[in-house]
């Protein structure tokens, strides 16, 4: 059975070699000043810049680090992910590699899961040290995420995050969906969510590895999140009761035009053809939309129940510093 610690500090990194050694030294002293046992797990998202000879030289030095690579840049939800399956901590913290995030924030988040009883911690940087052209569009953002979800959290975005352990072992973070992870987490029955306001730091090394496009993803990913967290394991409830609800409208208002034509022949009115009216045309796509949106559900049901782990793919390809075998530093699965 693997040891439980205090904590687990996730970090996955993209390009950041410059600052490993000052955030691992800072969170090794805060882990030491507060008596914390701790492990530091180190997700190297297919960096080119030598971060990971940098995190191989730094696990010589500090025992906690424990370090995954993948063979390429598969995104942020990915390391995350499998950081969350690699962590042992009774808490379990997220925070990103450039030293933006404060680890001085760790002991009281800490507190607020151990004795206030939440089940996620949320940071809120309520003073940012970005651009103008950042910080805008991502206030409009929270704000519609606030609304979609019923999540009262001002910064979903935000890279530090402290979770009890059961939370990252039962929620699946895929895609781009680390931006929802609280809504994630209540979907799976974990209501309890907090939020502190913590201190953001201007970037010291390096440029930010997101660009505006990450709005329009943000965008998409909350409206698939929206429909996973509602619809996901059913997704016929939504594709077939609206197929159902449009076939039904389709089909009697095709009936009434049909319907009202005969009564005209019957009683000498003057009528048209019923191809030439466009509402009988309109009628009869509706129709046709409305059961391939039936059928649509039912493929997903389909699907679904039949479905393998989304994130299997990720389990290969990757090289492991683990201490729990000093003989062999590295170990890599094909």
């Amino acid at each position: 059975m693997e040891k439980s610690l205090d904590i687990s500090v996730v970090v996955p990194l993209y390009n950041e070699r410059e600052s490993l050694g000052e955030l691992v030294a800072w969170i090794d002293r805060v882990a030491h000043d507060n008596g914390l046992a701790y492990e530091v797990v180190m997700v190297d998202d297919g960096s080119r810049d030598g971060s990971w000879e940098e995190l191989e030289r730094l696990s010589v030095q500090y025992p906690a680090i424990r370090a995954i690579r993948f063979a390429r840049n598969y995104g942020k939800s990915a390391a995350l992910y499998c950081g969350f399956e690699a962590a042992r901590g009774e808490v379990v913290f997220t925070m990103d590699a450039d030293l933006q995030d404060s680890p001085d924030e760790i002991p009281e988040m800490r507190r607020m899961i151990l004795e206030q009883g939440y089940d996620l911690v949320s940071g809120w940087k309520k003073k940012r040290y970005d651009p103008a052209g950042k910080r805008l569009p991502s206030k409009f953002f929270n704000m519609t995420a606030r609304v979609v979800s019923g999540i009262k959290l001002h910064d979903f975005n935000c890279g530090l995050k402290a979770y009890r352990r059961d939370v990252v072992k039962s929620i699946e973070v895929y895609g781009e969906m680390h931006r929802y992870i609280p809504i994630l987490a209540k979907h799976a029955g974990f209501n309890r969510i907090g939020e502190k306001v913590v201190h953001h730091h201007e970037r010291k090394y390096g440029v930010s590895k997101f660009g505006m496009e990450r709005m329009v993803k943000g965008y998409l990913d909350l409206i698939t999140v929206s429909f996973m967290s509602h619809f996901g394991r059913s997704p016929m409830y939504f594709f077939g009761s609206l197929g159902t609800v449009m076939f039904l409208v389709g089909g009697f208002t095709t009936v009434w035009v049909i319907a009202a034509k005969l009564y005209k022949q019957a009683h000498g009115l003057p009528l048209r053809a019923v191809t030439d009216q466009p509402l009988f045309f309109v009628a009869i796509l509706t129709v046709i939309l409305g059961v391939q949106l039936f059928l649509a559900g039912f493929l997903g049901e389909l699907i679904n129940r039949n479905s393998s782990d989304r994130n299997s793919y990720l389990i290969n390809g990757k090289i492991n510093i683990d201490k729990t075998d000093k003989t062999d530093k590295t170990d890599e699965k094909i």
